[in-house]
């Protein structure tokens, strides 16, 4: 990105607001845990969660990232404005710490390749806004769109020149009603996953679904598990499909965060849009081979690792060479940021002798 930024461009590349959490996961499970019994985990670790995925997996990715979030006033509120501000350089000028609210808390147990999450939290009062009447200037900005709601920042950013990327929850409300995002009219890019898609158009199949979407938005990428994404840009007339790279999951939170900040860094630097897939689907394949959702956000230095590993592979696929073949152009030669990164722990601090 630094090639493409202008003296006069706005001062941040990506915002996006939402509610942080502290996640502690735990992996090495053989099963789902049965009730009446204890379940022993061979693995654990604590990072900052929620919108913190995407901010973290954004800014590892070189991107100026502004949040605006609500944190809370408590160990676990601290600790997690700690690492996105001062462990991975993200602007938290729009955030802030609610006196007396304690930080939402979520438990994510991953086995058989899937994820059982417990949550815990309360909204924050209604002064503590998240997200400011009027959003900072930035070349993107990422929003997750409620169902049967308005988020006015949205429009506002829109009509500030701001490229708007939205993803979705699922309808708990079961309308499935494309009427009921209000918000998705000014949104450049929507990226539902299969499931979300096909219900959201009535489509037998998620590319069909995509294609039915960019009546309602000019870019439309569905995510297919592990068949990789298709994406389809309405203004050019291309689509373009890419399959998943194969590797062992360990877990699997905050891999679509991932995914979508891998494809908003390939959008922002005008790369082919078959590109923008590959190297999402990338970045989400690497940090699903770590613990936690932010902070398995894979950086510059481990996708050139990644890259010049995967060449010298014997029997590799030329196919599959040639299709991230436009890495040789993008990793740098050295580190641009210290490696490894920061990674999730067991804890979130230790006591130091006095």
């Amino acid at each position: 990105m630094a090639g493409l930024r202008a003296p006069h461009d706005p001062p941040w590349d990506v915002y996006l607001t939402g509610t942080v959490f502290l996640d502690i996961i735990f992996t090495g499970l053989d099963s789902a845990p049965v009730r009446g019994t204890e379940s022993w985990a061979r693995g654990m670790g604590s990072s900052p969660g929620g919108v913190a995925n995407m901010a973290t997996a954004l800014a590892r990715l070189g991107l100026r990232t502004s949040l605006a979030a609500a944190f809370g006033d408590d160990h676990y509120g601290d600790y997690c404005w700690d690492a996105l501000a001062q462990g991975e350089g993200i602007d938290l000028t729009p955030s802030r710490t609610v006196p007396g609210w304690h930080s939402p808390v979520t438990v994510s147990m991953a086995y058989e390749g899937e994820r059982t999450m417990v949550s815990h939290g309360h909204e924050p009062p209604p002064e503590a806004v998240q997200a400011p009447d009027c959003p900072p200037r930035a070349r993107a900005a990422i929003a997750s769109l409620t169902p049967g709601s308005r988020a006015p920042w949205i429009a506002q950013a829109a009509a500030g020149g701001t490229r708007v990327f939205a993803d979705v929850g699922w309808d708990d409300t079961g309308a499935w009603d494309l009427a009921g995002l209000p918000d998705l009219a000014h949104c450049e890019a929507f990226l539902p996953n299969a499931e979300e898609a096909m219900r959201y158009t009535g489509a037998r199949c998620p590319r069909a679904a995509a294609h039915a979407l960019t009546e309602h938005v000019p870019l439309a990428v569905v995510t297919l598990g592990a068949e990789g994404a298709y994406a389809v840009d309405r203004r050019t007339g291309e689509s373009a499909e890419v399959p998943a790279i194969e590797v062992e999951a360990l877990d699997p939170t905050g891999a679509g965060d991932v995914f979508v900040a891998g494809f908003v860094t390939g959008t922002l630097a005008g790369w082919p849009l078959a590109d923008r897939l590959a190297f999402a689907g990338l970045t989400a394949a690497l940090s699903v081979q770590e613990f936690g959702g932010s902070l398995s956000a894979p950086g510059w230095s481990e996708i050139a690792t990644w890259w010049r590993k995967v060449q010298s592979v014997e029997g590799q696929d030329p196919a599959a060479l040639r299709r991230y073949a436009f890495l040789a152009d993008l990793v740098p030669d050295e580190p641009v940021r210290p490696w490894p990164l920061r990674r999730a722990v067991p804890t979130i601090g230790f006591r130091r002798p006095s």
